[in-house]
């Protein structure tokens, strides 16, 4: 050999497996598009009102703008609640492939505080059904509600006056019937703080805990927790994500606090969650929205993070 004796050869050789591994283990995130971002304007194609965009668009729309995955919400798939059609799913799941961009997910609707049971077993045959649309999808988790989804309603209410812990205990076991599905066809149920039930780190860890499967666990909505420090809700639950709803505040749709992305990316780093970071843009009430310009300008916020905490 020149230039370099054998030793150092030698000690070159065995470092370079280790530098590998190590860059291996670097934490990678991929930012992905919740089509609920375009809420009103895919209500309006379905509807029929105004132009709109459909669900196919939305993806194009990601794609352009460099997201690396989507998430289509069941609820803008033509004839929702209804399952669409294979065909439809195909196509979607193809056009996104064929954009270079991955399902982080889907999600649906349901209300599992009420008393009435048969609203409940309607629900958990809901999801069954849609476990199914996310396997072929290819989407690794579906996101469920374990809050009240009734307008002028909370949870007290649609329950009757029922204990919390009854009230607990009604999601748990329509949780854990989902989640033996999901583990059936490979989707994990993810439970998303939003409502009313479930307003800190802490009661949502204690349902995912009563829940007891491990294909069913939290979806972080980051504006979600109706707490003095979201920041702690978040970090709490963290470790457990399966998924998440990057959202623009940490105080609700109608705040305009913004996130501390870069806050929250060194808590989302810390507890080694890698993978998909869907953000959600929303419309306030009564405010001009544009998701055409407001989506790409707090992807680029994000993506700033992210590089920033590396």
């Amino acid at each position: 050999m020149t230039n370099i004796s054998r030793r150092q050869f030698i000690g070159t050789a065995l470092a370079a497996p280790l530098a590998c591994a190590q860059k291996s283990k670097k934490q990678e995130y991929k930012v992905s598009l919740n089509a609920y971002s375009f809420n009103k304007m895919l209500n309006d194609a379905i509807k029929g009102r105004d132009k709109g965009v459909t669900l196919l668009e939305v993806i194009e729309f990601a794609a352009k703008n460099k997201f690396d995955g989507v998430d289509p919400t069941g609820y803008f798939f033509p004839g929702y609640p209804a399952v669409p059609k294979d065909s439809y799913v195909d196509d979607l799941k193809k056009r996104a492939a064929d954009l270079g961009l991955g399902i982080s997910g889907t999600g649906v609707r349901n209300n599992f505080t009420t008393a009435d049971r048969a609203v409940r077993d309607q629900g958990v045959a809901h999801i069954k059904q849609w476990v199914e649309v996310a396997a072929r999808l290819g989407a690794p988790v579906i996101r469920v509600f374990a809050d009240t989804q009734m307008r002028a309603q909370n949870w007290q209410t649609v329950s009757n006056g029922a204990s919390r812990a009854d009230v607990q205990n009604y999601i748990a076991a329509a949780l854990r019937e989902c989640a033996d599905t999901g583990k059936k066809f490979g989707v994990r149920i993810g439970v998303q703080n939003h409502g009313d039930f479930l307003q800190t780190g802490e009661q949502l860890m204690t349902l995912v805990k009563a829940v007891g499967s491990e294909w069913c666990g939290p979806i972080v909505d980051t504006g979600y927790f109706k707490t003095a420090d979201p920041y702690a809700d978040i970090a709490l639950v963290a470790p457990h994500a399966l998924n998440w709803q990057i959202k623009q505040s940490p105080l609700g749709e109608e705040s305009e606090v913004p996130t501390d992305l870069n806050k929250l990316m060194r808590i989302i780093r810390k507890s080694g969650y890698t993978g998909y970071l869907p953000i959600e843009t929303l419309s306030p009430r009564g405010k001009p929205y544009d998701p055409f310009t407001v989506i790409p300008a707090f992807e680029a916020q994000l993506k700033a993070a992210i590089a920033a905490t590396a």
